[in-house]
């Protein structure tokens, strides 16, 4: 069980037309349902991140094939395009959102496509959709200050369950952005593990706050979808996207670099 790699799927909007913000991220609704379809007939079994994290915590066996649909920010279209197609198959997922951009109380405004209401929220959890927590208002998390990023995720995680009457336990970083003071305050927060990016397969080594997930996008055809289930060539798909990752990450770094400077001399 420690060597056993899950694809862990990263989807953002399931719309027809999304605006231009979204476009690349999205999928279609056909795409949607023909993905899931290839995940039956390749005989995968989709469980929830929480009840993944929760088996390699205690050594509790992973059923055959496991694999995670997961859906980042809240956009309407994971209720009304990918929900019935979860519900055909018997599927459970989990969505992590940003719950500034969630439409109703505590809308900040921010959210780049049309968002989810706190309504199809509840019916999404009641559905058997596990409601995790992604920040607020959707920062990149290793760029703020202490302050400002504990505000972002306890202030998620006590609007999650003012809203769900249940404490969300699973966490997804903002852009899949994090450091290990940014996981340290995701643990002290209250998440019991946390799923990065990576464009990788995720494996019980890389800890409970540094799960890989891999892309899914409008480019991605069914045979590329279907090599990610696999596992195969998953280095060369995303070769480009880790160089670019790689990159900013030095950019990201220099940035936290002169912060500190600067409020040393202060």
């Amino acid at each position: 069980m420690a060597d056993t790699r899950v694809p862990i799927l990263m989807y953002h909007a399931v719309a027809v037309d999304p605006n231009d913000a979204t476009r690349a991220l999205s999928v279609t609704p056909e795409a949607f349902a023909r993905q899931m379809e290839a995940v039956v007939r390749l005989g995968l079994t989709p469980i929830t991140t929480a009840d993944l994290a929760g088996r390699w915590r205690s050594g509790r066996p992973l059923p055959p094939r496991p694999v995670l649909v997961t859906f980042d920010d809240g956009y309407e279209g994971v209720h009304s395009q990918a929900l019935p197609v979860l519900t055909k198959h018997g599927f459970p997922a989990t969505l992590f959102v940003s719950t500034g951009w969630i439409q109703g109380a505590h809308d900040t405004g921010g959210g780049l496509d049309r968002m989810l209401d706190w309504d199809q929220v509840r019916e999404l959890a009641g559905a058997g959709v596990e409601i995790g927590g992604h920040s607020h208002s959707h920062p990149q998390l290793d760029q703020l200050d202490d302050e400002a990023l504990r505000f972002e995720l306890t202030r998620c995680r006590d609007v999650v369950a003012g809203e769900l009457g249940a404490l969300p336990v699973s966490f997804a970083y903002p852009y899949g952005y994090s450091s290990r003071r940014v996981r340290e305050e995701v643990r002290a927060a209250g998440y019991a593990q946390a799923l990065a990016v990576g464009n990788g397969l995720a494996r019980r080594r890389q800890g409970p706050y540094a799960l890989r997930r891999v892309t899914v996008r409008r480019s991605t055809g069914i045979e590329e979808f279907e090599r990610l289930l696999d596992g195969r060539a998953i280095a060369r798909t995303f070769a480009r996207d880790r160089a670019l990752t790689k990159g900013y990450a030095l950019v990201r770094r220099a940035r936290q670099v002169r912060r500190k400077a600067t409020r040393t001399r202060v």
